[in-house]
């Protein structure tokens, strides 16, 4: 408040220049009003700006008081905020199992903030285990691969010397001896580097291939087999190829096998389609439990099945550049040819 008396005390001049002064004070007042106004905004749009930033980030991300408490995260960071539990260590690295997932957690200290980020590594962790799965598999294949030819030649060798009531039995280790060696060729062929030899074949010469393969396939129930393959010339690896179909042939089998009834039907069709060529494999067996490991490998929910044979036909399928789908209305796979572009 101003003095009265000392303002009456003033002259003319004296109260114009204090006049000019007071007003000179209120509009510098004005002018650093409205400068903070500016700062308050800019300091906002930079706040937005830095949790923009750190929202983009793909790894979950905090920035802790030095006490503990949060003073910043992103969205994926409050999905699984209770891992900062598990991290024991206030700087460095930490590999964490969380919810059935791997993280890699790292922590750095800028001055009184730690800063702490979440990679989850899960997909990382798993092809290592398929990798390592895989060098002991086929290990293990190229084991048994002469031990197996031995016990194959003898059994050959027996089937034609045995009395003809002992034939049945020597017939059933001969198609468990060519099962166990279907296994370990899919696992060579699974654990190294695919590549197909394409030449130009009948889509029906499948059926002969097929039918003779499933004479080796040992089942004990009344499966009737379907083939609607036309003579059409297509373009591909025949071997593997081949091998595909009667993956999918073997597990219509096992899935009517496991099923309630006393006979089933496995039909294999021939589908136009104008990005190349479609096959359907359908049966009336048992439906798919787990859709979401279907094509995972050494995983199977067969009773019987090394868990190869699916994810096999997968990469085989894509190196001809298709696809395999499972069908909508019945139970079966789509199995789609492509055309590769040479």
């Amino acid at each position: 408040m101003i003095d009265e008396s000392l303002l009456n005390s003033l002259s003319t001049d004296e109260k114009e220049i204090f006049k000019k002064g007071l007003k000179d004070l209120i509009n510098q007042t004005y002018v650093i009003e409205d400068e903070y106004k500016k700062l308050g905004i800019s300091y906002s749009a930079l706040q937005n700006v830095i949790h923009q930033i750190i929202e983009v980030q793909p790894n979950a991300l905090w920035v802790l008081e030095e006490n503990g408490d949060i003073f910043l995260q992103n969205s994926e960071a409050k999905t699984i905020g209770n891992i900062l539990h598990l991290f024991s260590t206030k700087e460095g690295n930490q590999e964490v199992e969380f919810e059935g997932r791997f993280f890699l957690l790292k922590s750095v200290k800028k001055e009184d903030k730690h800063i702490i980020t979440a990679t989850d590594i899960t997909e990382g962790k798993r092809q290592e285990r398929l990798i390592s799965m895989g060098q002991v598999a086929a290990h293990l294949s190229h084991e048994i691969r002469n031990p197996i030819g031995s016990v194959a030649l003898l059994a050959s060798t027996l089937l034609k010397k045995v009395d003809p009531s002992i034939k049945p039995l020597v017939l059933e280790i001969k198609k468990s001896i060519w099962r166990v060696e279907r296994i370990i060729k899919a696992t060579l062929l699974f654990t190294k580097s695919l590549q197909i030899n394409p030449t130009t074949f009948y889509l029906d010469r499948f059926i002969t291939d097929s039918q003779k393969a499933i004479e080796h396939y040992s089942y004990s129930k009344e499966i009737s087999f379907h083939f609607h393959l036309p003579h059409i010339e297509i373009k591909g690896d025949f071997e593997l190829l081949n091998l595909v179909l009667q993956n999918f042939i073997f597990n219509a089998i096992d899935a009517i096998e496991e099923g309630e009834k006393e006979s089933g039907t496995v039909r294999v069709e021939y589908q136009e389609n104008e990005m190349g060529i479609c096959l359907h494999v359908k049966d009336d067996g048992i439906p798919i439990e787990n859709k979401n490991i279907l094509f995972e490998p050494f995983k199977t929910t067969k009773t019987k099945g090394h868990g190869l044979g699916l994810a096999l036909s997968l990469q085989i399928i894509q190196a001809h550049c298709g696809k395999i789908d499972l069908l909508e209305h019945e139970k079966g796979f789509a199995i789609r040819i492509g055309q590769c572009s040479d």
